[in-house]
């Protein structure tokens, strides 16, 4: 087979017209040879930090979607599925990523459960990683969350960074806000990357300290602007991610996305491109092309080198998307799943209190991290209840592995005016969450997500919808397109339901995520994520 076309050598910094010849999958030559093919053919994008489940798709599903944008591999943590179903959720990823023509790389998750303050499904001991860094299908030891356990010498997280290294396989990391002797002391234990900056000046000193620093994009956490300045003199050192990207997202674009904002800045398209496509191969010494002889044939035609449309990608020189249509079939997998818990009841959700002021979580439009603040409380028969008008909303999370009572909290920002949303996408633990107006409104929710086993859901004051995830009860078993316009009408209706926030059911599932500071709720309680210990409601 060959391709012609104009070629960028990124590496060299230079345009040709030319022709590659693919035999056995490999590229056997690139030659320059005079043409009318205007398009431009390139190495394939690479997402270098992302949790498939958070496309609420399995990995074969996400591979359909992802080609259609010129992505041929991810760097993928299965976290969160580990967290629910252990060494065989990560297997089924590995397992299910392989009956498709994409490159999944696997990492181990280094934090499961993600902090002993929630109740998660499983455990990944450093044991555990033991054995999953021999596994040639595991690429790296993925986001060391547990950033304290590093610092503080914690002998198991410091067993499970040994385990990578001894199999010389790199650790990624996962420290917001780190600075300093601290952030020093993170890196010389072996950490090697960080997706969680979220200012200029700290992924600055990150990158001086030698770490390399991943943009991230996603559905919910947005840290593009705040970094993008740094890529045109650290291009050898940064990546590309979106970490989460949920269906409706991902229908529109990807990596790609991000290289047309990059380049709309004026900066080095050869700078931008070595971020989305070389950097992560390098890195995490991926099989993956990067369009020289002997390579892989992983490669992509473009429309040109400003929007990146994509024409055509080719995995292995396989032809997996032409012209608006994904070429790879939906394959049969078995649903696994991990939920055990009965409905509940309108008063397992009542507060009883007389306390004047309660602390209450302030959710940030595209951030992770969150606010504390300090609140007037509204009680009606000694139960604190939601404030809507000054949209303080009860908010809790539900224990989805055992019957125990829910935790409670309020939140600030979610805007809604009647009802509830509910998840049990509900990072880390994935238990369930859910915010809403009144008692009965979150009980209606919460049940809805316990009967389907699993799902995201939006209750309102004349209907409900639910869209169900019945593997681990946090992917679903449909295809991308189908998941990608059923999510994006229960996130219509949340917003006409109040909320103005750019991803509601996004934002909502990392309401429970506690290694990012400041007030988080899990299953077990109220968390300040700053001093790493819980704290009372009630101020």
């Amino acid at each position: 087979m060959k391709l012609q076309g104009r070629i960028v050598d990124i590496q060299n910094k230079r345009i040709y017209k030319g022709e590659i010849t693919i035999i056995n999958q490999k590229i056997s030559s690139i030659e320059e040879k005079e043409h009318d093919v205007n398009h431009y053919i390139l190495p394939g994008f690479i997402d270098s930090h992302i949790h498939i489940e958070s496309s609420m798709l399995v990995p074969s599903e996400f591979a359909k979607l992802a080609v259609t944008h010129g992505t041929v591999a991810t760097v993928s943590d299965p976290h969160e599925i580990a967290n629910v179903l252990g060494i065989e959720g990560v297997e089924f990823m590995i397992e299910n990523g392989k009956k498709v023509p994409f490159k999944f790389n696997f990492g181990a998750p280094s934090c499961v459960p993600a902090t002993s303050f929630e109740s998660a499904g499983a455990v990944i001991d450093s044991d555990d990683i033991k054995t999953l860094m021999a596994n040639s299908d595991i690429k790296y030891l993925a986001e060391m969350m547990n950033y304290p356990g590093v610092l503080f010498d914690d002998k198991e997280v410091l067993k499970k960074i040994a385990w990578a290294k001894h199999y010389n396989k790199p650790v990624d990391g996962h420290a917001p806000g780190l600075r300093g002797d601290d952030v020093t002391k993170y890196i010389n234990a072996g950490i090697s990357t960080d997706h969680e900056c979220f200012t200029h000046d700290e992924a600055l000193e990150k990158l001086q300290k030698g770490m390399k620093i991943l943009i991230r994009e996603g559905s919910a956490a947005k840290n593009f602007e705040a970094l993008i300045d740094l890529l045109p003199e650290h291009y050898q050192e940064m990546m590309f991610c979106s970490d989460d990207k949920h269906p409706d997202d991902l229908l529109l674009n990807h990596i790609n996305k991000l290289c047309a904002r990059a380049v709309a800045k004026n900066i080095d398209v050869y700078k931008v491109l070595q971020a989305a496509c070389i950097n992560p191969v390098k890195h995490y010494n991926l099989d993956v092309g990067l369009l020289e002889v002997g390579d892989d044939a992983d490669c992509i035609i473009v429309e040109d080198l400003k929007d990146f449309k994509t024409l055509q990608t080719y995995i292995n020189g396989e032809l997996v998307f032409d012209n608006g249509v994904s070429k790879i079939e939906s394959v049969p997998f078995e649903i696994l799943n991990n939920f055990h818990t009965n409905k509940k009841e309108i008063s397992d959700f009542k507060f009883e209190s007389s306390t004047k002021q309660i602390r209450v979580i302030e959710a940030l439009e595209g951030q992770l991290v969150t606010n504390e603040l300090i609140e007037d409380t509204l009680i009606e028969n000694g139960n604190l209840v939601s404030n809507v008008e000054k949209d303080i909303l009860k908010m809790t999370v539900v224990n989805r592995y055992n019957n125990q009572k829910p935790s409670i909290a309020f939140i600030k920002n979610f805007g809604l005016k009647e009802g509830a949303i509910a998840s049990s996408v509900g990072h880390d633990s994935h238990n369930i969450i859910a915010v809403g107006v009144s008692d009965e409104a979150i009980c209606k929710a919460v049940n809805l997500i316990i009967e389907n086993k699993g799902g995201i859901c939006a209750v309102s004051d004349s209907e409900s919808k639910v869209v169900s995830l019945p593997v681990a009860g946090i992917m679903s078993d449909k295809d991308g397109e189908t998941i990608g316009k059923q999510y994006a009408q229960l996130d219509k209706m949340a917003k006409e339901m109040g909320s103005q926030l750019h991803a509601p059911y996004m934002t909502l599932s990392f309401m429970a995520l506690l290694v990012i500071p400041s007030l988080k709720l899990s299953d077990k309680g109220l968390f300040d994520g700053t001093n790493f210990k819980f704290t009372s409601l009630e101020f």
